[in-house]
């Protein structure tokens, strides 16, 4: 489990993090969105223990950013993808992930499994002995997730991992992505890729400096607008939206033309239930559907381009 409570940091005067709060349950992909220079890389490096927080505090697996003996603990359990690569350009693809494993002092065996393993997952294995000074950005960003993996941790740090990455090679890291949930790993994901976010994450939090709203995507539509259902009919009458308001739980109807608008403050109160009612005062119904937000729209409705 990741927990913060109050985590801040300030750089003199500039505050980058504001009393940061966060629970993030093992297993869980989580996603911090924002838009660039919202303290979602400062948040990481925090979490990582590159930097110390200027207040406040944060624990991965119990252990505490603040405590010496700890962070060495939390080095042991988290792998990072930092914002830019930083691989050693003269070494082979190979080469590069063997010096990381050795620092994590893993067995011979276990290691050249875990390198070959991963560099196929991620579709490089072909580059293996390659020096990864002549890779494109988007070959340098694969390899250096397989190396955040490398020691196998329970808590991955991924700090735009789709950055530079051409259409194919994000459809295969966010597939890779999905794979390493099922295996139980805790995920954190920094992005201001919404379809990314929405595609990956169990729970997001979007964040500028601090955090502004966090849970599912839909929780989070919820908290803005109402549930709507969208019924169309072929026999319009103005009866049935006067019969949908007697129901219990609907809080507004509009009918335009042949379409039924009907707001629901009650999760109670199901889409084939309302039909019932249409139906039983004689509507033809064609179509039932839920109006669905998605993160794009929460997110510009709570932050739009504030920055």
């Amino acid at each position: 489990m990741i927990t913060t409570k109050g985590l801040s940091r300030a750089f003199g005067p500039i505050l980058a993090v504001n009393k940061l709060d966060l629970n993030i349950q093992d297993g869980q992909i989580f996603g911090l969105i924002g838009p660039n220079g919202a303290g979602k890389t400062t948040t990481i490096r925090m979490l990582t223990c590159l930097i110390e927080p200027t207040l406040g505090s944060a624990q991965l697996d119990g252990f505490d950013i603040r405590k010496e003996d700890d962070k060495y603990r939390i080095r042991e359990i988290t792998g990072l993808l930092p914002e830019s690569p930083g691989l050693y350009e003269t070494l082979s693809a190979y080469q590069n992930l063997e010096y990381y494993a050795d620092l994590y002092d893993m067995d011979p065996t276990v290691k050249d499994l875990s390198i070959e393993r991963y560099l196929r997952m991620l579709g490089i294995w072909d580059k293996s002995d390659v020096t990864c000074g002549t890779f494109s950005r988007g070959m340098k960003q694969k390899l250096a997730i397989v190396r955040a993996l490398i020691h196998e941790p329970k808590y991955l740090l991924l700090d735009e991992p789709t950055a530079s990455l051409d259409p194919a090679s994000v459809a295969t890291v966010r597939e890779f992505i999905s794979e390493l949930k099922t295996k139980k790993r805790t995920i954190f994901i920094n992005t201001h890729n919404l379809d990314e976010a929405e595609r990956l994450c169990d729970r997001v939090g979007i964040f500028n400096k601090k955090l502004i709203a966090e849970g599912t995507p839909k929780e989070l539509a919820l908290k803005l607008w109402p549930r709507r259902v969208v019924i169309e009919v072929r026999n319009p009458n103005e009866w049935y939206a006067k019969n949908l308001s007697a129901l219990s739980g609907v809080t507004f109807v509009e009918a335009t033309g042949l379409r039924l608008m009907v707001d629901v403050d009650d999760p109670g109160v199901r889409a084939p239930e309302i039909v019932k009612v249409l139906v039983e005062n004689g509507a033809e119904v064609s179509s039932v559907n839920e109006e669905v937000h998605n993160l794009e729209e929460v997110y510009l409705e709570l932050i739009g381009g504030k920055s």
